[in-house]
């Protein structure tokens, strides 16, 4: 793996120290309107904002865009997050050197994307940082090790019927809020560099929903950067307890739950070798994904 400054020379684009947040919406409601009102104290800093939107159908997102509070970026379909996100950033100017990719169901909290840039200054190898983030009043793990093979196959299949199990303690890293690196950060709201990010091409665009962000951490780390916990930077998921990956509520939510977390896997798996992995991973998922969804729509 290359140091810090070898990841920062693999980019040959050259940015400004502008900042620009990237909100992917579908359909965002009043979550939108309460989103940019939080950024207005959320930093100093002039800031450019761009509506990647994934074919909402409420008016939201246009009704923003005409009050002048963002740019609204059509997407023309439901590309899903990483995709939308991918094609947002690309639009940016080189003047923008920090892009913060967020869902619309995030409350900033005071000075929360200045706090994550001044830790930036302290950690020049993160290439991706993240807040502490807050779901129905409790402290979301959006801080974890990056899932292997052991950890993410225990978490996967016993997460949901045995909460407490000792892979998903160890993944989750509950109950460490200190500023750290971390494998990766929750996608739901993060600070890029942006020269980390087109060092690896940004969100695989093959993962429509969830894991998004598991394998963007796992992909900045080996390139050389860093993601970094910057829990003095707070921020409220006012949806996450529908929509976090711990907490998919319908079959289809949960059935995509499944096919990305074995995507994830088998992607790190390759090759002959690992087929009869591969074929286990990919039957004892589908067992638990139909486990999950029995009674569920």
């Amino acid at each position: 793996m290359p140091d810090g400054d070898g990841a920062q020379r693999s980019s040959t684009a050259q940015y400004g120290d502008g900042l620009a947040v990237v909100v992917v919406t579908y359909s965002p409601g009043d979550s939108l309107p309460a989103f940019l009102d939080s950024l207005e104290d959320a930093t100093s800093r002039p800031v450019t904002v761009v509506l990647a939107d994934n074919g909402s159908t409420d008016g939201v997102p246009e009704a923003e865009a005409a009050r002048g509070r963002a740019q609204l970026l059509p997407m023309g379909e439901n590309l899903g997050y990483g995709a939308a996100s991918n094609r947002a950033v690309a639009g940016l100017g080189a003047d923008v050197g920090w892009v913060l990719v967020s869902n619309p169901d995030i409350v900033l909290g005071p000075k929360a994307l200045d706090l994550l840039l001044e830790a930036a200054a302290r950690w020049p190898r993160a290439g991706s940082l993240g807040p502490l983030i807050r779901t129905d009043g409790e402290v979301y793990p959006s801080a974890r090790l990056l899932p292997s093979l052991g950890r993410g196959v225990g978490h996967a299949v016993f997460g949901a019927v045995w909460p407490a199990n000792p892979w998903t303690r160890s993944y989750r890293q509950e109950g460490s809020v200190a500023e750290r690196t971390a494998g990766w950060l929750s996608g739901s709201c993060v600070l890029l560099r942006r020269e980390a990010w087109d060092s690896v091409d940004g969100f695989d665009p093959r993962f429509f929903m969830y894991f998004e962000d598991v394998d963007l951490g796992d992909r900045l780390g080996r390139a050389g950067w860093l993601n970094v916990y910057v829990p003095d930077a707070e921020v409220v998921h006012t949806g996450g307890h529908a929509t976090n990956a711990d907490h998919p509520t319908s079959a289809r939510m949960l059935r995509e739950h499944h096919r990305s977390a074995y995507r994830f896997l088998a992607d790190r798996y390759r090759g002959r070798r690992w087929a009869p992995l591969r074929a286990g991973l990919r039957t004892a998922l589908g067992l638990r994904a139909r486990w999950s969804t029995r009674g569920t729509s």
